[in-house]
C-alpha cells in the first residue's frame, strides 16, 4: 500500500492511467465492518479496472474541531496504517483535517479533492457515513453531486443486523472484555509504549514489574484489573501479567498505571519500545486491607496467567 499525505497543494498522477476507487471515513480500529466495507470496494474497482484507495485523515477530525474533547482511540495512526496496509488496498490518502477544512461542503470536497486531487471515478460511502459541512443525510444527494464530476456513488451494504462499531468496541473493552472485542476487531488489541522508571514497589513485592508511557496518549486503556498479555521487545514474544488501574491497596488516590510482569524474564528496559497485546481477562481490581492480601493474591494470578498460556500453547 502507498502512503500518500495529501495537502492544498498536491495532485495524484494515477498509476498507469488507471482511475481510482475510494472510500473515505477515520477507520479506527480497522475492524470488521470497515474490512467489509473494504471488501465491496475491491469488488467495485474490479469491475471497472481501478485502483483501490482509503482517503482517511492523520488526526480524528473531533481533536481539531475541539482540543479538549475525550476521544479514545483504538488505533495509534502508525497501527492503523499498518492494519490498513494488510487489507491489500492500492493507496492510503492522508489529509490535513484542519478547522478550514471542515468547512468545506460535499460538493468542494467532491470537486477539489476527490475528482481534481485524487481522481477518484467510484466513490463508496458506508451504510451510516456522512461527509462535508452540514453532513447531508440523503444519499442521492451525493450520488447528483458526484455525477457533476464523473464520479459514480455507490453506498456500501451494511455488514449484518448485529451492532459493530468502533463505539461498540470501546464499551467491551472497558469492560474487560477483550475477547469479545478480538472478535469485532478480528486481532488481539494491543497498547504500544516506553518503559519508564516507577517506584518498584512490584519488584518489593516479588513482581518485577516493566510500567508503561503510551505513545499514543489518546488509546483507549482497557478496564482496570489483570490480563494475560503477549509482550512484544524488539523481535522477542514473551509472556505478561499486565495490570492496568490505580492501585488502590497502594493509594487512595493513586494515577492509573499501566504495568507488565514479564513471566520469566530479566532485563535492563528502561527507555524500550514495549507492545503489549491482550490475550484473556484474569481479574477485575480489587483494594485489599493489607499488602499481604494483594502479594498473595498477584501469586494466585500468575497461576492463572501461566494456565492460559498454557492452554493457547
Amino acid at each position: 500500500m502507498r502512503i500518500i499525505y495529501v495537502d492544498e497543494a498536491y495532485e495524484f498522477i494515477p498509476a498507469q492511467g488507471r482511475q481510482i476507487a475510494a472510500t473515505i471515513g477515520f477507520f479506527d480500529g480497522v475492524h470488521k465492518g470497515h474490512r467489509f466495507l473494504i471488501d465491496q470496494l475491491k469488488e467495485i474497482a474490479k469491475a471497472a479496472n481501478q485502483l483501490t484507495a482509503i482517503i482517511t485523515f492523520g488526526i480524528h477530525p473531533r481533536l481539531v474541531l475541539d482540543a479538549y474533547a475525550g476521544v479514545e482511540l483504538l488505533n495509534s495512526f502508525d497501527e492503523k496504517l499498518r492494519l490498513l496496509s494488510d487489507t491489500g488496498i492500492d493507496y492510503c490518502f492522508v489529509l490535513d483535517f484542519t478547522k478550514s477544512f471542515s468547512q468545506l461542503s460535499a460538493g468542494d470536497f467532491i470537486e477539489q479533492y476527490l475528482y481534481s486531487k485524487i481522481h477518484v471515478r467510484s466513490l463508496l460511502i458506508g451504510f451510516d457515513h456522512h461527509f462535508g459541512k452540514g453532513a447531508i443525510d440523503d444519499f442521492s444527494t451525493y450520488r447528483l453531486l458526484g455525477e457533476q464530476h464523473g464520479i459514480s456513488m455507490t453506498r456500501a451494504e451494511a455488514l449484518s443486523a448485529i451492532e459493530l462499531s468502533s463505539s461498540a468496541i470501546r464499551q467491551y473493552l472497558k469492560q474487560g472484555k477483550v475477547r469479545e472485542a478480538q472478535e469485532m476487531l478480528s486481532y488481539n488489541y494491543i497498547l504500544e509504549g516506553l518503559v519508564i522508571e516507577g517506584n518498584k514497589m512490584g519488584r518489593k513485592f516479588g513482581f518485577p514489574t516493566a510500567n508503561i508511557s503510551l505513545l499514543e496518549k489518546n488509546k483507549l486503556v482497557p478496564g482496570d484489573g489483570i490480563y494475560a498479555v503477549w509482550v512484544y521487545i524488539g523481535e522477542q514474544k514473551l509472556r505478561g501479567m499486565c495490570y492496568l488501574g490505580a492501585r488502590p491497596t497502594l493509594f487512595d488516590h493513586g494515577e492509573a498505571r499501566i504495568e507488565v510482569n514479564i513471566l520469566d524474564f530479566e532485563g535492563d528496559i528502561y527507555g524500550v519500545k514495549l507492545c503489549i497485546e491482550f490475550i484473556a481477562f484474569v481479574r477485575g481490581d480489587i483494594k485489599f486491607a493489607k499488602t499481604e492480601g494483594l502479594i498473595q493474591q498477584l501469586a494466585k494470578d500468575e497461576l492463572a496467567v501461566r494456565e492460559i498460556f498454557t492452554r493457547l500453547l
